[in-house]
């Protein structure tokens, strides 16, 4: 149960000075308080032998309120520190997520469903931060304050009376540990369930259109409405059994209670305890009863803590496929780019994606990648960002292996503009700065009119300011593709990736983007796939992939002299092209 705060310990450690602050306040006010009901014990025995003067009466009241000022104050601190550790270790653990998601590669994330990683940030994150906050009150209340109190009934009272009163606490231990293993397990059920219900949402929120476009709404209300009342189910099943805590303490307790007025009645009568004595015992029994809600209390969380922390520690101790070498190799700038006899497989894949690719580009090259859909456009691209672990053969930047590059050198050298434009939920001018941080509007409006972009902004009511929506929403295909474009040319990248990034431009607009891409990158390394021919025929190198090998290579004219893929697709373009402009 308490091996949550075993896997905790490196913040214990970090944070020891304000647990070791904050317990022993607790402690202390927990000590300060059993003075309070001994007083008044005392004062009803002076009271009942008609000894109680104005004097010590007077006296017996300024120490109980002097006492319950100190207890205030200590309490205050004790608190502060305790919760404040809470929220201290929610910022931490969530920073540290965070970063762990920004490091993880795209296997990663096809693992991982993203409900359930927004759950563990949200949910998991908080049951953890209660656990080093009101966890370590309740663990201290039950153990500590708990042990003082009997001692004081023990030693101030009677022995006999305090074990007798205690005779039904180890019914809540047996009782605890039954709980405490089915909240466990049940929680983790529950919150599993949780995390599909976010992807659930996910999916419906961002697919809106496509439900509607099809007449799914009530089909997607039923289904949503089913994983709900399965997240309902697994939470009532985790409630029935915390629901079983507060009952079961209440009963001991009142059986305490009441072996503890009879028999304490019973002392009295033999002259065995005072009254005084018997009403502080009373007093001290009431004091019991939070340290015994406790125990049950601090089961609870450390077992939903410990279920939380368990499912936050697999992201966390999660590892990169990919990760820099020890000692990376310094590479000033990639002057050449050479893969040699490359095949490459993803993770998820029964069959090799690339096979045997060879070829060749030096700085200022443009490579022209063509073929049918899934024949490996994309997957050629890609292994330039080194998103996956190499597969065999070598794939060399300025004659170094891309895997003794350090990755943040590797991906500053890069613009990558994917087919899936991502926009964030910012305005366009917010998106295309993401490129180049802080660029003023010059800058920003040359990289517009390079993505042929400039006469757009009149369309939108606030130009550069016009919020896009999540992922873009309120821009057309087309815009979304030029805005992602000005954010790649905005900063001017060595090796600048489009991939199958003009598809939804007309084909005038994409000539005219063709045309600046040829005047601005002069110099710099440029890879380009597309199904639209038009837009590779200025390449220095066209490949035609086929199933992940090259079936064709050369220049545009070179290619149409071979009379193969490459020379049969130019055709039923340029006619249907023609067909159009009639």
């Amino acid at each position: 149960m308490f091996s949550v705060l075993k896997n905790l310990g490196w913040f214990f450690r970090r944070e020891k000075k304000r647990y070791f602050i904050g317990l022993i306040l607790l402690i202390i006010a927990g000590v300060l308080e059993l003075l309070p009901p001994r007083l008044l014990g005392n004062a009803i025995d002076e009271i009942v032998s008609g000894s109680i003067t104005a004097t010590s009466l007077i006296k017996y009241i300024s120490a109980i309120i002097a006492m319950l000022l100190i207890i205030y104050w200590i309490t205050y601190i004790w608190m502060h520190k305790l919760f404040g550790g809470s929220n201290l270790v929610e910022r931490l653990l969530r920073s540290r997520y965070m970063n762990r998601l920004m490091s993880m590669t795209p296997s990663f994330f096809e693992r991982n469903r993203t409900g359930d990683l927004m759950a563990r940030a949200t949910n998991d994150i908080r049951a953890v931060s209660a656990t080093v906050g009101f966890g370590m009150l309740t663990l201290c209340d039950s153990t500590i304050f708990l042990s003082v109190v009997l001692l004081a009934m023990g030693s101030l009272v009677s022995w006999k009376l305090t074990l007798a009163a205690v005779l039904p606490l180890p019914l809540i231990a047996v009782a605890m540990i039954f709980y405490g293993r089915a909240i466990h397990d049940r929680y983790s059920l529950a919150q599993d369930a949780f995390g599909d219900m976010n992807d659930q949402v996910l999916e419906s929120v961002s697919g809106v259109r496509v439900i509607r476009a099809y007449v799914q709404e009530r089909l997607d209300e039923q289904r949503f409405s089913d994983i709900t009342e399965d997240v309902y189910r697994k939470n009532m099943a985790v409630a029935r059994v915390d629901a079983f805590f507060e009952p079961t303490i209440r009963f001991c307790v009142g059986l305490s209670y009441i072996i503890g007025l009879t028999y304490g009645i019973y002392l009295v009568f033999r002259n065995q305890i005072t009254l005084g004595d018997l009403v502080s015992f009373n007093m001290y029994l009431g004091m019991i009863v939070w340290p015994m809600f406790a125990i049950g209390e601090l089961i609870n969380i450390m077992q939903r803590g410990g279920a939380s922390l368990e499912r936050i520690d697999e992201t966390l101790n999660s590892v990169p496929d990919v990760q820099d070498v020890a000692q990376p190799v310094e590479v000033a700038s990639p002057s050449s780019i050479e893969l040699k006899n490359v095949t490459f497989r993803y993770p998820t894949s029964t069959i090799d994606n690339l096979s045997g690719v060879s070829l060749s580009l030096s700085q200022g090259q443009t490579l022209g990648v063509v073929g049918r859909t899934g024949s490996g456009k994309s997957t050629l691209l890609k292994q330039l960002l080194h998103e996956y672990p190499s597969g065999s053969g070598e794939l060399l930047i300025s004659g170094v292996p891309i895997g003794n590059i350090a990755l943040d050198r590797l991906h500053s050298w890069m613009g990558y503009v994917p087919q899936e434009q991502i926009l964030f939920s910012k305005s366009v001018r917010q998106n295309i700065q993401f490129g180049l941080d802080n660029a003023d509007d010059d800058t920003i409006m040359e990289a517009i009119t390079a993505a042929a972009f400039q006469n757009d902004l009149g369309t939108l009511s606030e130009g550069l300011d016009t919020l896009v929506g999540e992922r873009g929403v309120s821009l057309s295909g087309g815009q979304k593709q030029r805005v992602s474009l000005s954010r790649a040319f905005i900063a001017n990248p060595d090796i600048l990736i489009l991939d199958d990034a003009l598809s939804a431009v007309d084909a005038r607009t994409e000539a005219r983007i063709i045309e600046n891409i040829r005047q601005e990158r002069s110099g710099k390394t440029t890879l380009i796939s597309t199904h639209r021919l038009s837009a590779i025929e200025h390449a220095d190198i066209i490949v035609v992939l086929d199933n992940g090998h090259i079936i064709e290579r050369g220049t545009h004219q070179e290619l149409l002299g071979m009379n193969g893929w490459y020379r049969e697709q130019y055709d039923r373009q340029q006619l249907e092209n023609n067909l159009t402009n009639e």
